[in-house]
């Protein structure tokens, strides 16, 4: 176990839970004002708060489920690194954000439920995408453990915001397949940087080309 990366990993969900809470209680001791900056769909001024909208919780029982939720997901998504992790995190949030201001129906919609579907998709997809032994297994088990979540994308409350987990699940898969073919971008480099070597020929006498799918 490289212990360097799980505590990286632990600060990482310690700060996000700890951001989380803070914005709750501030909003509770705004007397909810805090909730406004949730996402109203197709209102102009509104956009920005598509980033906004996944730190607002009504009440402690929706932030405790969400944060559980968090937790989890995050900590699966953080085993391919903490880039990765930041990287999926804004493009879900992103995506996510502005279907639900397109197409959602007209209410306040605030809540982390749309970043932890994605989270949920996208280690799902990833056992079909990338097809790695351990994303295969984490996808699985995934799926066996949460994948009643499936039924979170259907209209069955009209105080829960379904669009958000069904745009959320969306967005999932569109990250997994776009950090996918855009590795590079996400690809922590541990590697040390190979010391500088004098009196010897630098000159590649040999080189391959191979073609990277």
């Amino acid at each position: 176990m490289n212990i360097p990366k799980l505590t990286e990993r632990l600060k990482v969900i310690a700060i996000l839970c700890g951001l989380l809470l803070a914005v709750h209680f501030a909003n509770l001791l705004s007397g909810g004002y805090l909730n406004s900056y949730g996402i109203e769909p197709r209102a102009i001024d509104s956009i920005y708060t598509i980033f906004a909208a996944p730190w607002l919780h009504g009440d402690f029982t929706h932030l405790g489920n969400n944060m559980l939720a968090i937790v989890v997901f995050s900590f699966l998504c953080l085993l391919n690194g903490t880039r990765y992790f930041l990287a999926a995190s804004f493009l879900i949030i992103t995506i996510t954000g502005i279907l639900v201001w397109l197409f959602a129906r007209d209410a306040l919609h605030i809540g982390a439920s749309g970043w932890i579907f994605g989270l949920w998709s996208l280690t799902i997809a990833l056992g079909w995408i990338e097809r790695s032994f351990r994303n295969i297994v984490i996808a699985l088990g995934v799926v066996f453990f949460y994948g009643g979540m499936v039924v979170g994308v259907l209209p069955t409350a009209g105080f829960v915001s379904f669009e958000s987990h069904l745009f959320g699940a969306i967005a999932g898969v569109i990250t997994a397949i776009f950090l996918e073919r855009n590795r590079k971008l996400v690809t922590e480099n541990t590697a040390p940087r190979p010391a500088l070597q004098f009196g010897k020929s630098r000159r590649p006498w040999r080189f391959s080309l191979r073609n990277r799918k």
